[in-house]
């Protein structure tokens, strides 16, 4: 016969389950899922993920396009396009009305899109602090 150190827990009992606490009436669980992990936040992230992406793509791909172009079409960039100014002066030139289209693009897709979905849910979350502190 071998010699088990570690005693049996086989005959134990079970333990006792937690006391019970009723609810009280006054309580009642939220009808929706707390302001952090709604849905709303994951709509209002991935708006403002795609401004960021659309305004950032928009202001660095004209300037990468414009970097590549001098460094691998210097005959192009040397050419004469309007009035005798050459076409690196005009696309270096240009880099500012596009700089202004990104910004624009931002703050437009700001006030038609993420705007609204940070107002509707600031104003939930500020229905939710007055309905717990009314508890």
């Amino acid at each position: 016969m071998t010699y088990d150190p570690s005693p049996s827990y086989q005959h134990h009992p079970p333990p006792p389950p937690p006391p019970y606490a009723p609810r009280s009436r006054t309580h009642r669980a939220p009808r929706r899922d707390p302001l952090g992990h709604h849905s709303d936040l994951r709509i209002l992230r991935g708006a403002y993920r795609r401004q960021r992406r659309t305004a950032t793509l928009t202001a660095l791909g004209y300037f990468t396009l414009f970097l590549l172009l001098s460094a691998y079409a210097p005959g192009l960039m040397t050419g004469t396009a309007v009035a005798g100014l050459p076409t690196g002066l005009l696309l270096a030139l240009a880099q500012l009305p596009v700089t202004w289209l990104a910004i624009a693009l931002y703050e437009y897709t700001a006030r038609r899109r993420v705007d609204p979905l940070a107002d509707r849910i600031r104003k939930e979350a500020e229905l939710d602090a007055r309905r717990e502190a009314g508890r």
